[in-house]
């Protein structure tokens, strides 16, 4: 890749002076060289000092036998930097509540990767090509919780 199309800006954060294109992909390699995409540095959430890949609790939420979809982002917070949350769609027909949805998680995972926030979502918001924009659910969930004062200390 040479760069981005007319925007020379975003080619200089990606393409570095060697010419290496950094993609922003988190990823794992085998034994065998082959390499594994197992999320985005930007969704990493970091909560109290320790690296949360929302990857990995989106794929243990997915073994709940009532979700058809899985979201998970980090939530602005004052105490810990970022929480934890998960935007969850569930098949049809089904219900759920974030106790039964935390009762799960409970010592399957680690306690600090099981979300503080479950928010059930009939909709993801979507780009036109149909990607899911997590900004806008972390955007969405910062409003919710009355988190924008957090936000701001996070830039700050």
């Amino acid at each position: 890749m040479k760069g981005y199309y007319k925007n020379p800006e975003a080619t200089q954060k990606a393409i570095d002076k060697d010419g290496w294109l950094h993609t922003g992909d988190l990823a794992v390699m085998d034994e065998n060289g082959y390499c594994k995409i197992t999320g985005r540095i930007k969704d990493m959430i970091i909560r109290g000092g320790e690296n949360i890949y929302p990857r990995e609790i989106e794929e243990f939420l997915y073994t709940n036998p009532k979700i058809k979809d899985v979201q998970v982002v980090g939530v602005p917070s004052r105490k810990y930097g970022e929480e934890v949350a998960a935007y969850i769609q569930l098949k049809p027909g089904e219900t759920a509540s974030e106790d039964e949805m935390r009762e799960f998680c409970k010592d399957k995972i680690a306690f600090h990767k099981i979300p503080a926030f479950f928010m059930f979502i009939d909709e993801y918001p979507t780009t036109a090509s149909g990607k899911i924009q997590k900004y806008k659910l972390r955007e969405d969930a910062t409003k919710k919780l009355g988190r924008e004062e957090d936000a701001n200390i996070q830039t700050a």
